[in-house]
């Protein structure tokens, strides 16, 4: 019989994983959710079926043999380990999916590990609308005996490929993906700049983006049509808020600092990320870097 699974947390990435879950996973019990907001939750399983919504944090870990969660920052992790440790932990497996510095990491897996239970860290490459179709790039670290007892749950369901680190220590999988996301960073910056420049010097975005589309398919031609298109400053939600991706920017800084070396790409996005926040607060999105770039060049933030 398949473990009985169970998810916490229920934002841009965490609802289309456990679309996926339900409708690929073959789950012989109902997925277990549970989000801060209940309504979030109710609508949610009602939407996919095969699930139910815990009451509280507590509920659904007594419940689950494999606890799954995705939350926006460290705090917050830690936060959530402490309220599932107030349930017997032992023989079950927690399954951290959020994007941490490895510092943070380690704390909660001695917490976990401590407490009787077993950790996996599991950060996981991809923007929603992979995860919604998913198409996320899983990053598997910890015991091995118990990051094959996830793997069911990877790729093929939740993601398109695993990244795995079995035996080594939980911490490297989120140190991969804080220097990771180093390179969205560094492409967005990119893209926002030369996007910028172009229009200042006569070539034009659009004339510009051709040349993307067919060089660079993918991410850079996504994220060119989203500055493009206007979508960086149109949209009511953000696809990667700028809060997160300060958090992660600050993450791949102090990273650099404590092994001796630097990231100025970092840096430099972290510091054009501050002008979006100051120009959309924290409904402003990574692509943002774009209308940031365009003040600094004394073009208007909006393209539009």
């Amino acid at each position: 019989m398949a473990p009985q699974l169970g998810w916490i947390g229920l934002g841009n990435m965490g609802r289309g994983m456990c679309k996926n879950l339900v409708e690929k996973g073959k789950l012989s019990e109902p997925l277990i959710i549970f989000n801060r907001t209940q309504s979030k939750a109710e609508d949610l399983s009602k939407k996919l079926g095969h699930s139910t919504v815990a009451g509280s944090i507590s509920d659904l870990v007594k419940k689950c043999d494999i606890v799954f969660y995705c939350l926006g920052d460290d705090a917050s992790v830690l936060e959530n380990v402490e309220k599932m440790l107030q349930t017997d932990v032992k023989n079950k497996i927690v399954v951290d999916c959020s994007t941490i510095h490895p510092d943070t990491t380690k704390k909660e897996n001695d917490m976990i590990t401590k407490a009787g239970g077993q950790f996996v860290a599991m950060p996981v490459f991809g923007a929603p609308a992979m995860a919604d179709a998913g198409n996320l790039v899983c990053v598997l670290a910890g015991p091995k005996e118990c990051v094959e007892k996830v793997k069911p749950y990877t790729k093929g369901v939740m993601g398109r490929a695993d990244i795995d680190y079995s035996g080594q220590e939980p911490s490297q999988a989120t140190l991969l993906k804080v220097i990771g996301n180093t390179f969205i960073l560094s492409m967005v910056t990119t893209l926002a700049e030369g996007h910028t420049v172009a229009e200042k010097s006569g070539l034009g975005s659009d004339e510009l983006h051709k040349f993307i589309e067919v060089m660079f398919p993918g991410p850079y031609t996504t994220y060119s049509n989203r500055m493009v298109s206007g979508d960086y400053f149109e949209r009511e939600e953000p696809l990667f808020a700028v809060d997160l991706a300060k958090k992660d920017a600050r993450h791949a800084q102090k990273v650099a600092k404590d092994s001796g070396a630097r990231f100025r790409t970092a840096e430099l996005g972290d510091e054009y990320l501050s002008t979006v926040k100051e120009e959309k607060g924290a409904k402003g999105d990574i692509a943002g870097i774009y209308g940031a770039v365009r003040k600094q060049a004394g073009l208007p933030y909006d393209n539009k």
